[in-house]
């Protein structure tokens, strides 16, 4: 039996981890720590997700906003709160405004200062099925949540 290019079937088996409500969604991914950005863009892909980024400053994460937003826009966005020392909040704020919904990753925990933005927090460290279950509730509530309201993320 030949091996499958998809990663998630293998002799045939289709693994639960693949989640297809991911295909045709962009999702932002800013990051500061290479290997972790690495890892939740590969997670996100291997999800179906059309990656843009990562990220790893906030001038960098700007720009993507930018390109994005004239090239059909983001669905959603997965944010480390601290880039090298600065606040990730000028990127919270332009996503905002756009209307793009986003998730923070940190390893401060749920009750770290979100700023002005009532923004879900995915906990450092996280697991791929997380991951994955909090953007396909963002991308999912992406034209039905109010600004400012609280996602909340699926329990996995």
């Amino acid at each position: 039996m030949a091996l499958s290019a998809d990663p998630f079937t293998f002799l045939g088996y289709r693994s639960p981890l693949y989640r297809p409500a991911l295909k045709g969604q962009r999702v932002l991914v800013v990051e500061d720590v290479v290997l972790l950005a690495m890892l939740v863009a590969d997670w996100l892909s291997d999800a179906g997700a059309k990656v843009v980024g990562p990220a790893s400053s906030v001038n960098e994460a700007l720009g993507l906003i930018e390109s994005a937003a004239s090239d059909g826009g983001l669905s959603a966005a997965v944010l480390d709160m601290n880039l090298h020392g600065a606040a990730v909040s000028p990127v919270a704020d332009r996503l905002a405004a756009l209307g793009v919904p986003f998730v923070y990753a940190t390893g401060y925990g749920e009750d770290c200062d979100r700023g002005e933005h009532a923004a879900a927090v995915l906990t450092k460290p996280f697991s791929l099925n997380a991951l994955v279950a909090a953007v396909e509730g963002l991308a999912a509530n992406h034209s039905t949540t109010p600004q400012g309201r609280r996602s909340a993320i699926p329990q996995v």
